[in-house]
C-alpha cells in the first residue's frame, strides 16, 4: 500500500501546484484549469477509494480482485496524467 499512497500523495502536490497556476491565470485559462482541477481531484478520490478496498480485502479476495482493480488504477493514472499535460 504504500506506493498506493505515495502516488495519491503525489497526484495531490501536483494538484496544489495547479491550483496556485489557476490563481495567477488569466480569466478565460483559470475556468479552464478549475474544470481540470475537479476532474483531477475526481480521479484522485476514485484512487483513495480503490486504495481502502484493497487494504480491507482478505488476501483471497484481494486475488479475485487484482486484475480489475490493477486495470482500474492504470485509466485512473492516464487519466491524471492527460489531464495534467494540459497544463504543461
Amino acid at each position: 500500500m504504500p506506493t498506493l499512497k505515495a502516488q495519491i500523495d503525489a497526484w495531490n502536490a501536483e494538484i496544489d501546484k495547479l491550483e496556485a497556476s489557476a490563481k495567477q491565470a488569466e480569466a478565460g485559462a483559470r475556468a479552464e484549469y478549475h474544470k481540470q482541477l475537479d476532474e483531477l481531484r475526481k480521479r484522485r478520490d476514485e484512487a483513495r477509494e480503490k486504495m481502502k478496498e484493497i487494504q480491507s480485502a482478505s488476501d483471497s479476495a484481494w486475488e479475485d480482485m487484482r486484475s480489475g482493480f490493477e486495470a482500474a488504477w492504470d485509466n485512473m493514472t492516464n487519466a491524471f496524467q492527460n489531464a495534467m499535460k494540459r497544463f504543461r
